[in-house]
This record gives C-alpha cells, sequence and structure tokens, in this order.
C-alpha cells in the first residue's frame, strides 16, 4: 500500500490508525490506494494495540430540527476521513434520556463525544472528561472550560434586529428558546441590545419563549397575539424567531388569524435551514454555517485526543444575514 500511495510505511500507519500528523494530501492518497486494494482494517486488533475505540459519539437533542443533521453530515465526513466512526444519540431534548446516553458511551469507551446539551449540566461533562472521554460542545457553551464550536450568537440576533429596524419596524417580537440554553441566551441579548442601540425601548411583553419546535413557535405567536392587536399603536409589526422551525410556526399562526406575511406583520428566522428557501413566502433568516460547525468540531476532538494537555480551543463562527420576502419595507419607513 506504501508503494502505491507513494509514501512511507511509517506514513500509511499514521493515516490508517489516525495518529500523528499526515498532511491532507498524503492521507487523501493513502485512503485511495486502500480503496483500490480493498483493504479493510481489524478494527479490534487496532483497538488492542492502541488503546482506543476509534469511535466518536454525537449528542444532538433533535434529529428532526434540520440544523443538527447538517452539523452531523460535517461530523461524520471529517470523522470518516479521519478513521473514525460516529454514533449518533438523538435526546429529543430529554434529560432521563442524555444521562443514559451519557452513561452507555462511557461504558462503551468511546474516544470522545461531541456534545449539543439538552441540559446545561457541567457535572455530565466533567464525568466524561474524567473517564478520559474528550468532549467538544457544539451550539451550546457552558463557560470557559470547555473546548466549543459555535456561531456568534449575538452578532447574528443584532443582524436579524438591526434588519427589521432598518425597515422601519419598531415594534419587534421575540419568539426566544429555551431560556436555561446560553444559545437563547445570547439571542436575546443581540435583539435587546440592538433595539436600545437604536433607542427603542425594549419591552418584555414583546418576549414569548418556544423550545425550537415547530409547534412552540406557533404557540408562542398565539400568546403574543392575545396580548396586542397588531393595529393598535402599542401592537407589533415584525417577529424575530430564535430559530427557523419556530419561525415557521409563527408564520403559520399568523395566516390562521388572517394576517399576512410579510404585508401584515414580518417575520424573521435564525439558522437557514433548507425550508426557509422553499416556504412561502420564502423565509428571511440568519445562516449559520452549519456543515462547517460539524467538520471543525470533529476537527477540534480529534485533535484534542491527540494534545489532551492542549489550552482550551474555541472557534467562532460568524452568522450572514439572508433577506427573503417575509420582511419588506414599511410603508412610510425613513430611507
Amino acid at each position: 500500500m506504501a508503494q502505491k500511495a507513494g509514501v512511507s510505511i511509517a506514513t500509511v500507519s499514521r493515516a490508517l490508525n489516525g495518529s500523528g500528523y499526515v498532511s491532507k494530501e498524503a492521507r487523501e492518497r493513502v485512503m485511495a490506494a486502500a480503496r483500490a486494494l480493498d483493504y479493510h482494517m481489524n478494527v479490534n486488533a487496532r483497538s488492542l494495540t492502541s488503546g482506543k475505540t476509534y469511535t466518536i459519539a454525537l449528542v444532538l437533542p433533535d434529529v428532526t430540527n434540520p440544523f443538527f443533521p447538517a452539523v452531523a453530515r460535517g461530523v461524520e465526513d471529517y470523522a470518516s476521513d479521519n478513521g473514525y466512526c460516529v454514533m449518533l444519540c438523538n435526546t429529543d431534548g430529554n434529560s432521563r434520556k442524555e444521562s443514559d446516553y451519557l452513561t452507555m458511551l462511557r461504558s462503551r469507551k468511546v474516544d470522545g463525544v461531541i456534545f449539543a446539551v439538552s441540559v446545561p449540566s457541567k457535572s455530565r461533562i466533567n464525568t466524561l472528561l474524567d473517564d478520559g472521554i474528550a468532549v467538544v460542545l457544539v451550539d451550546r457553551d457552558l463557560g470557559d472550560s470547555y473546548d466549543i464550536v459555535k456561531t456568534d450568537n449575538i452578532a447574528g440576533a443584532m443582524l436579524a434586529t438591526n434588519h427589521l429596524i432598518g425597515l422601519g419596524h419598531t415594534r419587534i417580537a421575540f419568539i426566544s428558546g429555551p431560556a436555561q440554553l446560553a444559545t437563547s441566551q445570547e439571542r436575546f441579548r443581540g435583539y435587546r441590545d440592538a433595539l436600545m442601540s437604536k433607542g427603542i425601548p425594549f419591552d418584555d411583553q414583546l418576549v414569548a419563549e418556544g423550545d425550537f419546535r415547530m409547534e412552540s413557535g406557533h404557540e408562542a405567536m398565539c400568546q403574543l397575539m392575545a396580548r396586542f392587536d397588531y393595529r393598535a399603536e402599542n401592537g407589533f409589526t415584525a417577529v424575530f424567531a430564535a430559530n427557523d422551525l419556530m419561525a415557521v410556526g409563527a408564520v403559520t399562526a399568523l395566516e390562521e388569524s388572517g394576517l399576512r406575511v410579510p404585508a401584515d406583520v414580518a417575520v424573521m428566522g435564525y439558522d437557514d435551514i433548507n425550508i426557509a428557501s422553499v416556504m412561502r413566502p420564502r423565509l428571511s433568516t440568519i445562516a449559520q454555517p452549519k456543515y462547517e460547525m460539524g467538520w471543525i468540531a470533529a476537527e477540534t476532538i480529534i485533535k484534542r485526543m491527540s494534545e489532551p494537555k492542549e489550552s482550551r480551543m474555541e472557534e467562532i463562527l460568524q452568522p450572514m444575514l439572508i433577506v427573503r420576502d417575509s420582511t419588506v419595507e414599511r410603508r412610510g419607513a425613513l430611507a
């Protein structure tokens, strides 16, 4: 195989075992040679030799949310290219299920866990770390002690809110995610800070809490409509939902009430999942680089496995404003 790949035997060993440095070009040549020769590694023997299982667990709160499968693709692609398999665990946002998964993963001695937590519990993360299992958080922040890959949620929420303000909206409702999650807190902060930076008073009655699912967006929108008559002076003319699924639920609730989007109420989402570009009206949103988040998370955890004493690794990616049909300039707004 070394001869076919044009590299040394040591390079072949490092590439196949995912240990030590191998350039991307050399790794690709080794993997191509392995496929051409129909080479299959004896995983059990490899694990006995190295003391590793070459397994990374990906623990997600909701695989029905299209945001997370996009992240999972990035994780799987990088892990596979580097000799690791990925075990997917879906918690459904259930604390007990999450705890049971972590117990199982410890018993199976996975090498690492990429984790989008449902419950902000440092003790659960620390238990994994104490067992020598590498951990990388993705799209969830639990403080300065843990490796993390995320986007700048505060900046993203400010982009969304400033876009609506720029269209002439000053009464902007906000549908948040679960209050205990840092992701939700950061997007709420970005929304509030954008209002205050433009001299627009913050009104807590314009905020309703969801759980990042479509149904909760519908329910939160109904709550907001029950509080305000959008035609009244204190009504809202725009809604910013902290993810796209809740924005879809909000649009449905508005249309069921006879309100038009965006003619009566503009709606803004967050994530840029696939449905955002094909629903009617097409949803304005904040795009997160989902695949890249997964890819970098897998890259980070494999690096952490080889460099356990390295200082905290943090990768903060930048979100991007995507303007579509669900937000338009208000009549009479200043240019």
